[in-house]
């Protein structure tokens, strides 16, 4: 369709796009200081653990809102089946994959799932991690024997590149989607719109009154959380 066709759609709601560059600039701060650790300093570890938790109540806030957000920010909106997902792909690799979504596409969809189970499996790991050399325990270190921490404390680490792999590979399919098929996924992510064909199925729901609920009870869930440690 024309360009000239296209007109602007509501795609994602504002605390949809609050948690995506939230979440974007603490991935990115946990990452330097649990890579540098060394080069930063000590106290480094201290604000590693302070994104950790803060990523923490980021997922939380996210796992609610996919049930309570707008449409295009909820589970069932975007996970398709895996004879749709297998469909698209095959249609991106021969190029008949035409036509933009509103939302995200069936790849997209489960890559967020991949991208927010690895930061899961990463803030849990986190809770139980002991640092001996620079005197750091996690808020949950002390129901963990020794064992059990160190295992966990492995996955931490080897988590990590997963984590980046998974960064890297979104990165990869913002640019391909932004240089080939032309769609301004980022300008989206900060605007909220999208310039699609008409009859585009526009975000309904998801208020921000909702957000602040879901995002105090996120915020309460970690807060409890420190106080048990």
């Amino acid at each position: 369709m024309n360009d000239d066709n296209r007109i602007p759609v509501r795609v994602w709601d504002l605390p949809t796009r609050l948690f995506h560059w939230a979440l974007v600039l603490l991935v990115t701060a946990s990452l330097v200081t649990g890579e540098f650790d060394s080069i930063l300093g000590a106290t480094t570890v201290e604000w590693h653990k302070r994104s950790g938790l803060a990523i923490l109540a980021l997922l939380v806030f996210r796992l609610l809102w996919g049930f309570a957000g707008g449409t295009h920010a909820r589970f069932a909106n975007f996970l398709r089946g895996p004879a749709t997902v297998i469909d698209y792909a095959k249609g991106v690799a021969s190029g008949r994959a035409d036509g933009e979504p509103a939302g995200h596409n069936p790849l997209g969809g489960w890559s967020v799932v991949a991208m927010l189970s690895a930061l899961a499996v990463q803030v849990a790991t986190g809770l139980f991690l002991v640092d001996e050399d620079y005197g750091f325990e996690g808020p949950l270190a002390r129901y963990a024997s020794s064992a059990v921490a160190d295992f966990l404390g492995e996955v931490h680490e080897a988590n990590y590149g997963v984590i980046g792999a998974l960064v890297a590979l979104h990165l990869a399919a913002i640019a391909w989607y932004t240089v080939v098929k032309r769609q301004e996924l980022v300008r989206a992510m900060v605007t909220g719109t999208k310039r699609l064909a008409p009859g585009a199925e526009e975000s309904r729901g998801g208020g921000l009154a909702t957000a602040a609920a879901i995002a105090i009870a996120a915020g309460a869930a970690v807060w409890w959380l420190l106080g048990r440690s």
